[in-house]
């Protein structure tokens, strides 16, 4: 399998990076490189110049507003993204919910939501995991009853990303408890804004509040609201859920993190020579920087794949992606937290104050945190391993 960049494709990269220096504004690049979150009126601002590019869902098909973009392009896409950096699109909508739309909705829904995700004029949100249900999703006990032209939604999604921001959220709903809990949940589009929907923000352990619970109280949803058919909602969120795993490696965060690392390292000392210049720590880094290598690889392999025999159904090997991607990832952050050492206490003013770039230093330890989170979202790491044993591997 030849997993060299055609010159198309070297010509689409060089294109991405010449745009991205152009468009991305400085003060936006700053913040990202210090690990700031970004506010979401500049998120929506930049991937509306990015639709106006006809870049924001460029992997969509044409036909829905896309740009027909192979995967090896949204590949390069993403990766240039990160590594740049700049906002990636909003996944719950572009990547997540709108390829589950355009593939299994009907016609008014395709013509009402694609172009509103693709500008952004509603924020996504997915509501999936609920207490008690989480790595064991089928068992999720949020109901939609039927009742003539509409469903009323009871129970509770938590862990539900950016709810404070969304406009909207997708569901996935028990339409039926008298099955096999895998066969008896829908997937159900749903307005935030409707009457009994309670947000609660969740403090996370990096003292932000990027996740929520979402309370569902006689929610009452139009019927045109279901995607697909009634309780066939499992497999619509297996199709989900593969193509999040498939970009769920983050090749490109990690390279850029590895650039830091090796910026920090130089600058930072221990036993008077710059840490990049410890044997030890070398070789900590090297082993990281070989296994980011070989994700990549990995990656080309499964997107060369689906290039050539792909069917529209996610690729079973994506788990591979998502435990592999989550492992580095939190390797990356562990490096810059041993590089800055004692500095890692962002909240003592005093240390702080006693170095240059506290303003970045600060985010450190925070995003170590935070990325504690990586192995679990997605679909655990030990899940993805009984997916592999299974389906990969026969076993």
């Amino acid at each position: 399998m030849d997993l060299a960049l055609t010159n198309e494709e070297h010509a689409f990269r060089e294109e991405v990076r010449q745009f991205l220096r152009r468009a991305v504004p400085p003060a936006m690049r700053c913040k990202l490189v210090k690990g700031a979150q970004l506010p979401k009126d500049e998120l929506v601002a930049w991937w509306r110049l990015l639709n106006k590019k006809g870049w924001c869902v460029g992997q969509w098909p044409k036909e829905y507003g896309g740009a027909g973009w192979t995967p090896v392009q949204h590949y390069i896409f993403k990766e240039e993204l990160q590594m740049y950096p700049a906002p990636v699109p909003l996944a719950f909508g572009v990547g997540m919910v709108g390829p589950v739309i355009y593939t299994f909705g009907n016609e008014a829904q395709k013509k009402h939501y694609l172009p509103r995700i693709a500008n952004m004029d509603d924020w996504w949100c997915q509501g999936f995991s609920e207490p008690g249900s989480g790595s064991d999703l089928a068992s999720l006990k949020t109901k939609a009853e039927r009742k003539g032209d509409r469903y009323v939604i009871n129970g509770q999604k938590t862990w539900t990303t950016f709810a404070q921001y969304a406009d909207m959220i997708f569901c996935l709903c028990r339409t039926d408890p008298t099955v096999k809990k895998q066969a008896g949940i829908s997937f159900i589009l749903v307005d935030l804004k409707s009457r009994g929907i309670t947000v609660r923000p969740i403090q996370t352990i990096d003292g932000g509040y990027e996740v929520n619970e979402v309370f569902f109280d006689d929610v009452e949803v139009p019927v045109e609201n279901l995607v697909g058919e009634e309780n066939k909602g499992w497999h619509y969120a297996k199709f989900l859920l593969g193509h999040e795993r498939t970009g769920i490696a983050r090749v490109g965060v990690s390279k850029e993190r590895v650039r830091r690392i090796r910026e920090v390292a130089s600058k930072f000392e221990s036993g008077g020579q710059p840490l990049i210049d410890d044997p030890a720590f070398r070789e900590k880094l090297t082993s990281c920087e070989i296994e980011l290598k070989a994700l990549e690889l990995t990656q080309l392999r499964i997107i060369a794949h689906e290039s050539k025999h792909g069917n529209g159904m996610p690729n079973p090997a994506s788990s591979v992606l998502k435990i592999k991607g989550s492992e580095i990832q939190q390797t990356t952050t562990e490096l810059l937290l041993e590089v800055i050492g004692p500095f890692a206490a962002p909240y003592d003013k005093n240390v702080e104050s006693s170095i240059e770039a506290t303003d970045w230093i600060a985010q450190i330890a925070p995003s170590y945190f935070n990325n504690r989170k990586v192995s679990i979202y997605g679909g655990s790491n030990e899940i993805q391993l009984n997916i592999i044993s299974k389906v990969v591997l026969g076993l």
